[in-house]
C-alpha cells in the first residue's frame, strides 16, 4: 500500500485525507492518506520516510512550508522561486518537494471568471501560502499588491523576495480590486481579523484561503456588506488534484460527485 500523509500544527480541519482516500478508490489505488499534528523537531525523522518511501506522498499546511525546506535533497523551480513548499515525494531517489498553491489558486480565480489584469490586491498575513499567491498575482498580470501583516519583519521578508509588493501598516486598508487574508484567522469559529472595511465605495472580491468553516467572519462580514466572496474551497480541491498528479502520474477528477462528498452540497 503507499501511504501518504499530510503534516501541520493545527490539522484537524483538514479533508486532505478525505479528497485523496476518494481519488484512491475512483481510480482503483492501493492508497492510504492521513494526516499528523507534530512540532517543528518532529518533522525531519518523518520527511526521511520519503527516502525509504514508508512514506510515498506528503503535503504540508501551516507552518511548515519552509521549514520542510532544509530536509529536501531536490525542488521544482516553482518551489525555489517561492520558498514555499507543500508537496513531497521520492523523485529518482531523492526527496523533492514542489508546490502547487500556485497552481490550485490560479484555478480558482480562472474558474471564478475573474480577471486581474492590472487591477490591485491587498493580501492579510505574509505566512507560508503567501509567496505562492502572490507568485500567482503575478502570473494573473496584476498591477499592484498590497501586503500587511501583523509582524512587519516577516512582510519585509518577502518584500526581498518580490519587489513587486508594498507594504501597508496593519489596520490599513488600502483601496483594492480583492482582499485576501491568507491567515489562520477564521479557522476557529468567531475570528476576526479586526478591521473595518466599511470605507469601501463599491463593490469588491473578499478571497480566504480558508475552506473548513466555508464562510469564516471576514468574508460573512463582507457578504452583509454586498461584496463578492470567494473562500479557498477551489484552490484546496486544484492544489490537491496536482499533488495527486505529481505523485500517481494522474489528474483525478474534480466534479459535481466529489464536491457533494466533501461539502456534503
Amino acid at each position: 500500500m503507499k501511504n501518504h500523509l499530510i503534516i501541520g500544527d493545527p490539522i484537524s480541519h483538514s479533508l486532505s485525507p478525505k479528497i485523496h482516500n476518494y481519488w484512491f478508490k475512483e481510480n482503483n489505488i492501493d492508497g492510504n492518506y492521513e494526516k499528523l499534528s507534530l512540532k517543528e523537531n518532529e518533522i525531519e525523522p518523518i520527511i526521511k520516510k520519503i527516502k525509504s518511501k514508508e512514506i510515498f506522498g506528503m503535503n504540508i499546511t501551516v507552518p511548515f512550508k519552509q521549514t520542510v525546506i532544509p530536509f529536501l535533497e531536490s525542488q521544482s523551480d516553482i518551489a525555489t522561486k517561492t520558498n514555499s513548499v507543500n508537496t513531497i515525494f521520492n523523485k529518482d531517489g531523492k526527496i523533492h518537494g514542489d508546490n502547487t498553491d500556485v497552481y490550485g489558486f490560479e484555478k480558482s480565480i480562472k474558474n471564478n471568471q475573474i480577471s486581474l489584469e492590472g487591477k490591485s490586491v491587498l493580501i492579510f498575513g505574509a505566512g507560508g501560502v503567501v509567496p505562492s499567491i502572490i507568485f500567482a498575482l503575478i502570473n494573473l498580470n496584476v498591477k499592484k499588491i498590497f501586503v500587511s501583516n501583523r509582524t512587519l519583519k516577516n512582510a519585509e521578508l518577502l518584500k526581498k523576495k518580490f519587489d513587486i509588493i508594498q507594504i501597508v501598516q496593519w489596520g490599513t486598508i488600502v483601496n483594492c480590486d480583492l482582499y485576501i487574508n491568507s491567515t489562520s484567522a477564521g479557522l476557529k469559529e468567531g475570528d476576526s481579523l479586526g478591521l473595518n472595511f466599511n470605507n469601501l465605495n463599491q463593490s469588491k472580491i473578499f478571497y480566504d484561503v480558508i475552506y473548513n468553516p466555508s464562510k469564516t467572519t471576514f468574508l460573512s462580514e463582507a457578504e452583509k456588506n454586498g461584496h463578492k466572496i470567494i473562500n479557498g474551497r477551489e484552490m484546496f480541491l486544484y492544489q490537491a488534484q496536482k499533488a495527486f498528479d505529481l505523485w500517481h502520474n494522474l489528474l483525478p477528477d474534480v466534479d459535481g460527485k466529489l464536491i457533494k462528498y466533501l461539502f456534503n452540497d
